[in-house]
C-alpha cells in the first residue's frame, strides 16, 4: 500500500502527498452508465449536504487565510504627565517582532487544516455517491422483483381459468382445480409483499437524494476493472487520515514555537517642560516576557501526544483499507460470476418455460402439482435473478469505493492535495 506519509518524531516536519486520482481507476464507459454518472452528480449537486460541504470548505479557507496573517498589530501610544511645573508630554510606537517564525507555522497549520477539510469534504462526497447508488441498486432489484410479480399472477390468473375450463369438462379433478386457484390467491399475497419492499426500496433511495426513475435501461454487467491495481491512497478515509497526520504534525511545530517569547520593541518620542525650559525627550526599550509561571510544556506534550495517535491511526485505517479492498474485490469476483452463469442459463426464461410446462400439462406429461412446482421453481429462480443484479451493482460500486475508484467512474472533479515540507 502505497500511502506517500512522511514524519519525523518530535515535531519535525511531515509532507503528505494526497492523490485525489487514482492510476487504474474505470470510468463509466458506457452510454448507460454515464447516464447513471451523470445522475449521481446531479443528486449530489442538488443535494444540501453540497451547500453545506461547499459552506465548510469556505469556512477552512478562510481559516488558513487568517492563520497566514501577522500575529502582532502595532501599538501607538499617547502621554501627558504634569507634576508641578514638570509638564511631560509623548508619543510612542510599540511593535511585538516575530522573531521565531510563529507566522509561518501557523500558515503551514492552516493550509494543512485546509487540506484536511478538503479531504474532509471529498469523503462527504464520494460518501454519497456510494450511498446513492448502493440504494439505486436496491431499487433496481426492487423493480425487476416487481415486474417479475407481475408476471407470475398473469401466469398463475392464466392457468386458473385453464384449469378451471379443464375440470369443467372432466380432464382434470376438483383437488388440481382448487390447487391451481390457492397458487393464483398465493401469488396475490407474494405480490403485495414484494410491492411493500419496493416502496422502501425507492424511500431509501430519495434519502439519499434520488428521485425519478434514472434509467430506462440497465447495463447487465457494469464495466470491467482494470488489470493495473488500485492506489489505496485514494481511498478517502486514507485521504483524511494522512491529512490528520500532517496537520497533527503541524500544530507541534506551533506549539514549539509558542514557547518561545517574542520581544516588544518601543520608541518614544516627546517633549519635557519645567518652568520656561522645555526639551525633547526620545526613548527606546525592549520587553520580552518571561514564561515562569507557565512554561507552555503542556501544550507542546498535547500535540506531541495527539500526532502519535493520528500516525496510529492511519497506520490502523491503512490495514482497514487493505481487508475491505480484498474482501469487496473477492465478493464482486463471486458475484460476478454467478451473475454470469444466471444469465446464460437458458432455464432462466420465464415466458419460453412457462409455455413449455403449459404444453406439457396439456398433453397430461405432467400433473397439476408438477406444473405449480416447475412454474414456482422457475419464477423464484428470476426473483433470484432480479436480487442477483442488484447485489452485482451493489457489490461492484462497493469495490469502487473500498479501491479508490468511485471518484473517477462518477467523474467527480477532483484535486490533488499537497503539502510540501
Amino acid at each position: 500500500m502505497a500511502f506517500r506519509v512522511f514524519a519525523r518524531a518530535r515535531g519535525a516536519v511531515c509532507g503528505v502527498l494526497l492523490a485525489g486520482s487514482v492510476a487504474a481507476a474505470p470510468t463509466a464507459s458506457t452510454p448507460l452508465e454515464n447516464e447513471l454518472a451523470a445522475a449521481v452528480r446531479a443528486a449530489w449537486a442538488q443535494h444540501p449536504a453540497a451547500e453545506a460541504t461547499e459552506r465548510t470548505l469556505a469556512a477552512a479557507q478562510a481559516r488558513a487565510i487568517a492563520a497566514g496573517r501577522p500575529l502582532y498589530n502595532p501599538e501607538l501610544e499617547l502621554a501627558v504627565n504634569e507634576e508641578g511645573e514638570e509638564r511631560t508630554t509623548t508619543a510612542g510606537l510599540g511593535w511585538t517582532l516575530d522573531v521565531f517564525g510563529k507566522r509561518r507555522a501557523r500558515a503551514a497549520l492552516g493550509q494543512a487544516n485546509l487540506t484536511l477539510a478538503e479531504a474532509e469534504a471529498a469523503l462527504r462526497r464520494t460518501t454519497f455517491a456510494q450511498r446513492w447508488l448502493q440504494a439505486w441498486a436496491d431499487r433496481l432489484a426492487a423493480a425487476e422483483r416487481v415486474r417479475v410479480g407481475e408476471q407470475r399472477i398473469v401466469l398463475v390468473e392464466r392457468f386458473a381459468e385453464l384449469a378451471e375450463r379443464q375440470r369443467a369438462v372432466g380432464d382434470i379433478s376438483t383437488l388440481e382445480r382448487d390447487l391451481a386457484l390457492l397458487a393464483r390467491d398465493e401469488a396475490q399475497a407474494e405480490q403485495a409483499t414484494v410491492l411493500s419492499e419496493a416502496a422502501s426500496a425507492d424511500e431509501a433511495f430519495r434519502s439519499v437524494g434520488g428521485g425519478a426513475p434514472v434509467l430506462h435501461a440497465v447495463p447487465a454487467t457494469p464495466t470491467a476493472f482494470e488489470d493495473a491495481p488500485p492506489r489505496l491512497s485514494g481511498v478517502p478515509e486514507a485521504r483524511v487520515a494522512a491529512a490528520t497526520v500532517v496537520s497533527a504534525t503541524r500544530q507541534i511545530d506551533v506549539s514549539q514555537r509558542d514557547r518561545r517569547p517574542d520581544p516588544t520593541l518601543r520608541v518614544t518620542t516627546g517633549r519635557i517642560e519645567i518652568g520656561p525650559i522645555s526639551d525633547n525627550v526620545l526613548g527606546v526599550s525592549v520587553s520580552v516576557p518571561l514564561f515562569v509561571r507557565n512554561t507552555y510544556r503542556a501544550e507542546v506534550v498535547a500535540a506531541q501526544a495527539d500526532a502519535e495517535a493520528s500516525a496510529a491511526e492511519l497506520r490502523r485505517v491503512e490495514l482497514e483499507i487493505q481487508a475491505r479492498a480484498e474482501r469487496t474485490e473477492r465478493t464482486y469476483a463471486a458475484v460476478l460470476a454467478a451473475w454470469t452463469r444466471w444469465s446464460g442459463s437458458p432455464g432462466t426464461d420465464v415466458s419460453k418455460r412457462a409455455l413449455l410446462l403449459e404444453q406439457l400439462w396439456r398433453a397430461g406429461e405432467i400433473s397439476t402439482p408438477d406444473y405449480l412446482i416447475q412454474l414456482k421453481q422457475t419464477l423464484d429462480t428470476a426473483l433470484a435473478g432480479a436480487d442477483l443484479q442488484g447485489r452485482l451493482w451493489r457489490s461492484y460500486v462497493d469495490a469502487l469505493y473500498a479501491t479508490g475508484r468511485l471518484d473517477a467512474w462518477v467523474g467527480f472533479d477532483r484535486a490533488n492535495f499537497e503539502v510540501t515540507p
